[in-house]
């Protein structure tokens, strides 16, 4: 059986003990990857999210700025207006699985995680590591919800340009480290902290092979970890499968990282990965 994980998220709250943790994502953004502009419109986006509800996901995940390779930035402003209302609008549904109901911001901006945390979200995800705005570091020490720190080779604009380690899971090891030393000095419990390696933020198809071969360094940490593999370009490249056509390949990755460990999945299609973590919490003997 896969190992049970609990995770504390804003409030005390815990997330778990459970053997794996579906995030939905919610993208009301025009430029997203994989279904820029489906969700623009708050009826949309609100519809969406009950959906993913509705499907098994444990968190829904509102991104209000695509951080896809190359995609311009947004302002502070237009982001808070993109995300806050999505989050008064999912905040009070009740997840149907028996987990607790929680929100997730995919934001790294310290003004956008003040507002979503103040109206009811109860997680940050953060691509940056408090790299690109130090101020939400200040904002998740004082708020403490749950952190996903996430690895990521500058900003979107520039990461994919040339992308270059010694040894990738070793950098990000020591990476995720340094981290969480400025996070827990900062006054951020440990609990509240996930890893996610950052796969296609500033990596190769060759590295990002690498960190999921070599999850269980991570695992080390002893932190949660979560994957962010849904329908990605590497599966393009290592299957030439185009987009829109990358849903075998990600089920099939999932299952396989959920037998290393790893505890939580950030995906577009919540019902089909529910039904691959159910299958890989059968067969892990």
């Amino acid at each position: 059986m896969l190992s049970p994980v609990e995770w504390k998220i804003r409030g005390g709250r815990s997330l778990g003990p459970a053997p794996f943790l579906v995030f939905g994502i919610v993208n009301v953004t025009p430029d997203s990857f994989h279904d820029g502009g489906q969700y623009m419109q708050l009826d949309q986006a609100l519809a969406h999210g009950r959906m993913q509800a509705e499907a098994g996901a444990h968190v829904l995940d509102i991104g209000g700025e695509s951080s896809r390779p190359f995609a311009a930035p947004v302002s502070l402003e237009e982001e808070k207006e993109r995300v806050v209302p999505v989050v008064e609008g999912l905040r009070d549904l009740h997840c149907v699985n028996g987990m607790p109901w929680a929100l997730s911001v995919d934001t790294y901006k310290a003004g956008t995680a003040a507002a979503v945390l103040e109206a009811g979200a109860q997680i940050i995800n953060d691509i940056s590591a408090f790299a690109f705005d130090p101020a939400l570091l200040d904002v998740v020490a004082q708020y403490k919800p749950g952190y996903i720190l996430m690895h990521s080779l500058g900003r979107p604009t520039e990461m994919q340009k040339a992308p270059e380690y010694g040894n990738v899971v070793e950098e990000i090891l020591d990476f995720f480290e340094k981290k969480l030393k400025e996070l827990t000095t900062a006054g951020v419990p440990e609990d509240r902290i996930m890893l996610d390696p950052g796969v296609g933020f500033g990596k190769t198809l060759e590295h990002n092979l690498a960190i999921l071969r070599g999850m269980d360094r991570f695992a080390s940490l002893g932190l949660p970890l979560m994957a962010g593999i849904s329908n990605k370009s590497m599966f393009g490249m290592l299957c030439n499968a185009p987009a829109g056509q990358r849903q075998n390949a990600t089920q099939a990755a999932t299952a396989i990282l959920a037998a290393r460990g790893v505890f939580a999945h950030r995906v577009h299609d919540v019902a089909m990965t529910v039904q691959t973590l159910q299958v890989a919490q059968a067969l892990a003997m």
